[in-house]
């Protein structure tokens, strides 16, 4: 696997527990890196058998983009902190199967993430960015999303997409043409 520069973001990223001025830094903060991080994700992936992808934004950057990550999903053995600290706030104790996903993978997951959203909004100029602030049990809660989907009553968490697909390709569930076919889902649903 290549090199990957991850940064660690200041924020503790417990969009729950956050303030919410701390969660408008965040947001912004998001979007001054964006930029840099489809830069690093793009050096990364021009690489043997994708020498040739460009970040140019279109729908099908999105097939060999997708193919890319499929091959850089690396894992580690969860930690019994982590165990603890998930059975500690579910209701009742469960078995976690497989390894956990490495920092590097949810990284690039974040960027492929970041990426997806400026494909959206570059060829859907109707979606907007947001930030839910409302209730603190809503899923997005403190998270940029996009909106603009199913009458603007579901936004999109292009990063918790991402990650969820970097869960699925570690367990052999998905392939890398799905990054596509979420694009391709979502597309339908813009009102």
């Amino acid at each position: 696997m290549s090199a990957y520069e991850t940064i660690q973001p200041p924020f503790t990223l417990n969009f729950r527990e956050m303030p919410k001025k701390e969660l408008r830094a965040y947001f912004k903060w998001f979007q001054e890196i964006m930029q840099g991080r489809i830069e690093q994700l793009a050096s990364t992936v021009q690489s043997p058998g994708f020498e040739n992808w460009k970040p140019n934004f279109s729908p099908d950057s999105l097939n060999a983009l997708g193919e890319w990550f499929a091959t850089q999903i690396e894992t580690r053995p969860r930690t019994q902190e982590e165990i603890d600290a998930f059975n500690a706030q579910a209701p009742f104790r469960i078995e976690l199967s497989g390894p956990e996903l490495t920092n590097r993978t949810f990284w690039i997951a974040m960027d492929i993430g970041m990426y997806l959203n400026q494909v959206f909004l570059r060829n859907h100029p109707s979606l907007k960015w947001d930030q839910p602030l409302g209730g603190k049990r809503f899923v997005d809660y403190g998270q940029p999303v996009l909106v603009g989907f199913h009458g603007g009553k579901v936004p999109l968490n292009s990063v918790r997409l991402l990650v969820t697909l970097a869960y699925g390709l570690r367990d052999n569930r998905r392939g890398g043409g799905r990054l596509r076919e979420i694009y391709d889902i979502w597309s339908k649903a813009i009102t």
